[in-house]
């Protein structure tokens, strides 16, 4: 039987990156036989959050949010990542195996140095506790968006680093990437991957005035609705391909593609986009005003949460202790 695991950082409201790259997933996958542990990654966040209070608010906002997309807290264990502190155990012990070479080639460390984000130890050494979220629960699939598959990699190393040392004590995980047809790396407003880190989101349960005044920051350029354009080279293309079924996409495109009177300006994109938006999301956004209106509901799940994985982590963790020689 399968154990699935993930996680998602509370570093801010929910972007479409987090749903297309890594939600949607998670919310599907609760259907299939096996375990699932989802998770909030709190301790992560603390790499970019300094102020207590926003830290608690946006777990809360992550709660919430999954939770009115559909994740079903029992059928899954949902919880907060501090909440098991086994995890930090394990973290040190596979410190003590990996090595520093691993840690310099991450992506996500060199992209985070070239935007101009401070170099923190814990941002250098997250690869480490990332690997032990996700080894403490003998999981044997990870849903990952495609930019987190160096992550997983580098979990089944220390994995492998750790076995070869001690003996066979970790599962050796298997990532699952998003289907095929719809994007793993979803743009931000400016084109760039989308992200917290760079202030280019567009928050899932953006609605009304502020969603169209979102939609309207999507960088366009300054070519006239009848002058023909690749579709590939549209911004806005690229944000309708992750809502749009393959018929209707394909429509949009040809006419791009076509050009002339009839061709559809970018105002057209950006209002078929809006539609869809709420088309996708209206039924999310009533759940999550019912959920934020009874907090007892949340916090409910997330302790149950954590009593289904405290036990697994902890019997992971005594099993690494032991073959240390620490117990």
């Amino acid at each position: 039987m399968n154990t699935f695991l993930s996680g998602i950082q509370s570093s801010g409201q929910l972007h479409l990156g987090n749903y297309f790259g890594a939600m949607r997933q998670h919310i599907a996958s609760q259907d299939e036989e096996g375990e699932h542990f989802y998770f909030i990654a709190d301790y992560h966040a603390l790499t970019s959050t300094r102020d207590p209070e926003v830290l608690r608010d946006n777990v809360r906002e992550v709660a919430v949010g999954y939770m009115a997309l559909g994740l079903d807290p029992e059928r899954v264990a949902f919880f907060r990542q501090s909440d098991v502190p086994e995890v930090t155990e394990l973290t040190w012990l596979l410190s003590t195996v990996t090595g520093m070479g691993l840690l310099e080639r991450a992506h996500s460390y060199k992209d985070k140095m070239a935007h101009g984000i401070k170099p923190v130890v814990g941002l250098f050494t997250y690869p480490i506790l990332m690997a032990a979220d996700i080894l403490a629960y003998d999981s044997t699939i990870v849903p990952v968006g495609k930019d987190q598959v160096q992550h997983l990699e580098m979990a089944q190393d220390m994995a492998g680093y750790f076995n070869s040392t001690y003996g066979e004590v970790f599962v050796r995980p298997e990532a699952r990437l998003p289907e095929s047809g719809k994007m793993a790396r979803v743009p931000g407003l400016d084109g760039e991957k989308m992200s917290k880190s760079y202030g280019n989101g567009l928050w899932i349960f953006e609605e009304g005035k502020a969603l169209k005044k979102a939609v309207g920051r999507i960088v366009t350029d300054s070519r006239a609705p009848e002058e023909p354009k690749d579709p590939e080279g549209v911004l806005l293309f690229d944000f309708l391909s992750l809502f749009l079924e393959a018929g209707e996409l394909a429509e949009w495109g040809e006419r791009l593609r076509a050009g002339g009177e009839g061709a559809p300006g970018y105002g057209h994109l950006k209002m078929r986009l809006i539609e869809a938006i709420d088309e996708q999301f209206s039924p999310a956004r009533e759940r999550r005003r019912e959920l934020l209106a009874d907090p007892a509901e949340v916090d409910r799940a997330l302790a149950l949460g954590a009593l289904k994985a405290r036990e697994r982590a902890s019997a992971t963790r005594d099993r690494a202790l032991i073959a240390c020689g620490l117990r």
